[in-house]
């Protein structure tokens, strides 16, 4: 049921999202405006993100309503290997022969052989959680899966894809800047982007969160002046530089509140670090949107406590390097 609803949703919801880039709706979660991969239209056409394993059908109907058949499609490319971009991959590959998956050079291993990979979703979101939310997560074979890194392009039919390296999020992340249309796929290198709810939040979990690399993750992109953001969570954000600009704010905001807490009181649990982070969401949320918080629809795209774990871990480690805060 969830399924043929999300489907519903993207064919009939979501018009181009620029010139030749289709918007699909996973349904990630049972929810809507969650989760998106995006569909590029040429002579080999392309699909940024797989989105999770649990939400193939979803993305296999849409790809046919798009008339996209089995032997159609040449490039999956992902923006970095976490379950709910790149988990659908290995079925994909498998439901469409002629495709090519890329991924950045660090996280192809992890494609190759996601047993790592699964662990620690599953220790993050607990086995039962992780299964409901991802489904399968299948190997990828290495000789359909090409390697990418900073600077490289890659030519699909007629466009490209620039790879801009943009690590904060994780280690392994990239962008994508589309040369037709000037679109710029980022993934979750602006964290979250809330169109129900005009509301942007953080997306720093562990073991990677990085402040300083993400911040300057996002100055690289916005050099680079897209056209328009497409946000993996979720969709079009039509005004770049306010995306950018409100990014940062939300990264910076929750990057504070975790280290003001920590200087304080080095000994904060993680329970007390998470209340005071969902508080802080929920001001945020109410501000930007007028309408009580949904902490259920939320917390589905990347819990609140995952960002107070990435946060700090990433401020305890800095001062283990540069010495206590003062």
């Amino acid at each position: 049921m969830r399924h043929s609803l999300a489907v519903g949703i993207q064919v009939n919801n979501h018009p181009p999202a620029a010139d030749g880039i289709r918007t699909i709706d996973t349904g990630m979660a049972g929810q809507r405006e969650l989760n998106a991969v995006y569909l590029i239209e040429s002579d080999e056409p392309c699909l940024v993100e797989s989105g999770p394993g649990a939400d193939g059908p979803v993305v296999l109907a849409a790809l046919d309503a798009l008339g996209i058949g089995s032997r159609d499609l040449a490039h999956i490319v992902v923006t970095h290997i976490h379950m709910d971009h790149a988990g659908g991959a290995g079925e994909l590959l498998r439901r469409f022969p002629n495709a090519t998956l890329w991924v950045h050079e660090r996280g192809r291993q992890h494609v190759l052989d996601p047993t790592r990979l699964i662990a620690s979703t599953a220790r993050t979101y607990g086995e039962a959680r992780m299964r409901v939310f991802y489904g399968e997560t299948l190997p990828c074979p290495a000789e359909r899966v090409r390697p990418i890194a900073d600077g490289e392009t890659i030519t699909i039919g007629g466009r490209g894809l620039d790879v801009i390296f943009t690590p904060g999020h994780a280690t392994h992340h990239v962008a994508l800047h589309e040369s037709s249309s000037g679109a710029m796929f980022t993934g979750e290198a602006i964290g979250s982007h809330l169109p129900w709810a005009d509301c942007y939040r953080p997306a720093l979990p562990p073991p990677e969160a990085d402040l300083e690399a993400a911040i300057e993750s996002i100055a690289r992109m916005r050099e680079r002046r897209p056209t328009r953001l497409m946000a993996s969570h979720f969709g079009i954000v039509a005004d770049p530089d306010e995306g950018f600009a409100r990014g940062v704010e939300r990264i910076r905001a929750w990057a504070e509140t975790v280290r003001v807490r920590l200087a304080r009181q080095p000994r904060t649990s993680m329970d007390a670090l998470e209340r005071e982070l969902v508080e802080q969401a929920r001001m945020e949320y109410e501000s930007d949107s007028g309408l009580p918080f949904d902490i259920g629809r939320y917390d589905a795209i990347g819990s609140i406590r995952m960002n107070a774990e990435g946060l700090a871990r990433y401020w305890r480690k800095r001062w283990e390097r540069e010495g206590a805060p003062t």
